[in-house]
C-alpha cells in the first residue's frame, strides 16, 4: 500500500503521527544545530518550499520529542534528547497589510500567539517588542536554559506591502524594535533560525546581528529545502510508478518528463545539484492526473511581482538566460528601487543556472511548470484588456486546426504592443520571445531557438495531443513564403516526423517599419 502524501500540512508532528511521507532532512538539521559558532541563522527560499516544515521539525528537536524521530537519521546519532530548550516560534506569513493599522493588529496577534505558545503570559499593556524581550528573560530564568527562536516568513509583512514603499517603510520601522530584541538578548539565545523569501538588508535584524549567518547560497544548505533525485526515488518511487501507469508511459520516459516539469532549482553557486519543488512533487503525485500540469503556480501569485513586471519591457529580456548578475540580485537594499530580476529570483521564477567568479551569476527559468506560469504573468503584465480572450481564441484555434483564425489572432496580438521610444530596438528576437511566451501561456511546450543539424528553428511548440508547430520569423523584409521555404530547405521538420501526429509549418513576416505582423503563411505536412 502506498504511503499517503499530505498536501495541506507543513507541521512535522502531524506528518509523522499521521503516517504521511516525510523526506528526512534531520541529518542536515543536526549539523546546523551542532555548529555553535553559527547559532544565529537565516535562509531565504521561494514560497511553498518547505521552510515552515523545517522550522516545525527544528521545534520538535529542541523540545526533545524523540518519539517523533524513530527511524530518522538524527535518531541514529548520539544527539542528546535530554538537552531540551524553551522554544519561541513566530509565523509572520499571510498577514494582511492593507493598512498600517491593520498590520499592527495582526502583528500583535501573531507575536502574542507565539509567546503564549512558549508559555509566556502576554501583557496587552505592553508593545510586542517589550513582551518579546520579557518573554526571553522569563523563559531563560524559568528553564535555566537559553531560548530557541524560530521566525517563519520574517519578511512577509514588508514584502506584502512593497508595492507601496511608504507603507513598507512604515511597517519595517515598526518591526525594527521587535527584531532589535534579538541583539539585546543574543547571549540568551541558544539557536535562531529565520526564514523568508527576500533578504531585506535594511531591515534592522541584519544590521543589528553582525554574526547572523546567511545560509541562502551556502553549499551546506543547497538541498536542505527541496528534493534531490535520490530523495525523490527513495520516498516517492512507488507513487511515481503508479502515476507512470496512469499516464501510459514507461518509467524512464516518465522520470525524464517529471524532471523537465518540476526539477531545476539550484540554490548555491558552489553546488551544481538541482532540486524539485516539494509542493509540485506532493500535489502532482497525490492527484496522479493523466498529464503533468501547474501545481506550485496554482497556490498563488505575488501581486507585488505583477506590479513590478508592468514596468519591465517583456520583449527586451530573455528569461531563459539572464547573464552577468551580481550577488546583489539575491538581496533587496532599497524598498524604492527593486529590480524585477531580483523579485523574479526571490520569487522562484528564476534560479541559478551557472556561476563564474569573474562574470557573476547566470539565471534562468528552473522548469516547465514555472516557464508556463511566468509566460502567463509576462503576457498579463502587458496590460492588454483582452489578453484572456485572445489566449483563449488562440488555444481554441490551434486545437481545432483553424489556422486562419489563429493567424488573425496572432496579428491582433502583435498589433497590440506599443513600443514607443524602443522602436529602434525592435528586431526578430523580440518577436520571437513574444511568440514563445504567448504559446507557452496557451499550454504548449515551447522551445525557442531549437538547434538542429540544419540550423535553428525560431520557435517549436508541441501540444499534449502530439501536434508540432514550427515557426520561422522574418523581420528583414522577407515574405512569409520565403520563411516557409527556409523550413523546407533546412529540413526543420525531419526530427519530429517519427513521433508527431501532425506537423504544422508557419512563416511569419514582420513589417520592419511598422513593427506589425504583415504576412503569414501556413502549411500542414501530410502524415
Amino acid at each position: 500500500m502506498l504511503k499517503p502524501i499530505n498536501e495541506t500540512t507543513y507541521d512535522f508532528p502531524e506528518l509523522i503521527e499521521g503516517g504521511f511521507i516525510y523526506v528526512d532532512k534531520t541529518a542536515a538539521l543536526q549539523q546546523l544545530i551542532a555548529n555553535r559558532g553559527a547559532k544565529l541563522c537565516f535562509i531565504s527560499r521561494p514560497r511553498r518550499f518547505g521552510k515552515s516544515l523545517m522550522l516545525s521539525t527544528l521545534k520538535a528537536i529542541f523540545q526533545g520529542r524523540r518519539e517523533l524521530f524513530e527511524g530518522l537519521a538524527i535518531a541514529k546519532t548520539d544527539y542528546d534528547w535530554s538537552d531540551v530548550y524553551p522554544v519561541i516560534h513566530f509565523d509572520f506569513g499571510t498577514m494582511d497589510v492593507e493598512t498600517c493599522e491593520g498590520f499592527q493588529r495582526r502583528f500583535v496577534a501573531r507575536v502574542k500567539n507565539g509567546l503564549q505558545d512558549a508559555g509566556y503570559d502576554y501583557d496587552d499593556a505592553l508593545d510586542p517588542d517589550v513582551n518579546f524581550g520579557k518573554a526571553i528573560n522569563e523563559l531563560v530564568e524559568r528553564h535555566g536554559k537559553p531560548v530557541v527562536v524560530l521566525i517563519d516568513e520574517y519578511d512577509a509583512p514588508v514584502g506584502h506591502a512593497i508595492a507601496d514603499p511608504d507603507k513598507a517603510e512604515t511597517i519595517r520601522e515598526r518591526m525594527a524594535a521587535f527584531y532589535g530584541q534579538l541583539k539585546l538578548n543574543v547571549a540568551k539565545i541558544r539557536f535562531l533560525m529565520m526564514t523568508g523569501v527576500t533578504k531585506f538588508t535594511q531591515l534592522s535584524v541584519f544590521s543589528a546581528l553582525n554574526n547572523l549567518k546567511d545560509f541562502t547560497l551556502s553549499a551546506q544548505t543547497a538541498s536542505l529545502l527541496g528534493y534531490t533525485e535520490e530523495e525523490l526515488e527513495a520516498y516517492f518511487g512507488e507513487h511515481m510508478r503508479a502515476h507512470a501507469e496512469v499516464m501510459g508511459l514507461d518509467y524512464a520516459t516518465y522520470r525524464e518528463q517529471f524532471k523537465h516539469w518540476y526539477n531545476g532549482y539550484r540554490f548555491s553557486p558552489y553546488v551544481r545539484e538541482t532540486v524539485y519543488n516539494p509542493v509540485s512533487v506532493g500535489m502532482t503525485l497525490a492527484a496522479k492526473n493523466p498529464w503533468f500540469g501547474a501545481t506550485w503556480s496554482q497556490t498563488g501569485h505575488a501581486s507585488v511581482l505583477m506590479r513590478y513586471l508592468e514596468r519591465t519591457p517583456l520583449d527586451e529580456m530573455d528569461y531563459e538566460c539572464v547573464a552577468g548578475q551580481s550577488e546583489d540580485v539575491f538581496n533587496t537594499c532599497s524598498l524604492r528601487d527593486i529590480k524585477p530580476i531580483t523579485l523574479l529570483t526571490q520569487g522562484g521564477y528564476l534560479t541559478i543556472k551557472d556561476y563564474d567568479p569573474d562574470f557573476g551569476y547566470t539565471l534562468g527559468i528552473p522548469n516547465e511548470e514555472v516557464r508556463r506560469d511566468l509566460n502567463t504573468l509576462l503576457i498579463d503584465s502587458l496590460r492588454r484588456t483582452d489578453t484572456d480572450a485572445l489566449v483563449a481564441t488562440i488555444r481554441t484555434a490551434l486545437v481545432s486546426g483553424d489556422f486562419p483564425r489563429f493567424l488573425d489572432a496572432l496579428k491582433a496580438y502583435y498589433a497590440g504592443f506599443t513600443y514607443g521610444s524602443r522602436e529602434d530596438k525592435i528586431h526578430e528576437a523580440n518577436y520571437q520571445r513574444l511568440l514563445a511566451a504567448l504559446l507557452s501561456s496557451c499550454g504548449l511546450s515551447v522551445v525557442p531557438e531549437a538547434t538542429q543539424a540544419g540550423g535553428r528553428v525560431d520557435v517549436v511548440a508541441t501540444s499534449r495531443l502530439g501536434h508540432v508547430y514550427l515557426f520561422e520569423l522574418k523581420a528583414d523584409g522577407s515574405t512569409a513564403q520565403e520563411a516557409l521555404a527556409q523550413i523546407h530547405a533546412r529540413d526543420y521538420a525531419v526530427p519530429y516526423r517519427a513521433k508527431a501526429k501532425a506537423i504544422h509549418l508557419f512563416g511569419l513576416a514582420f513589417d520592419p517599419a511598422k513593427h506589425t505582423l504583415a504576412d503569414v503563411a501556413v502549411e500542414t505536412l501530410p502524415a
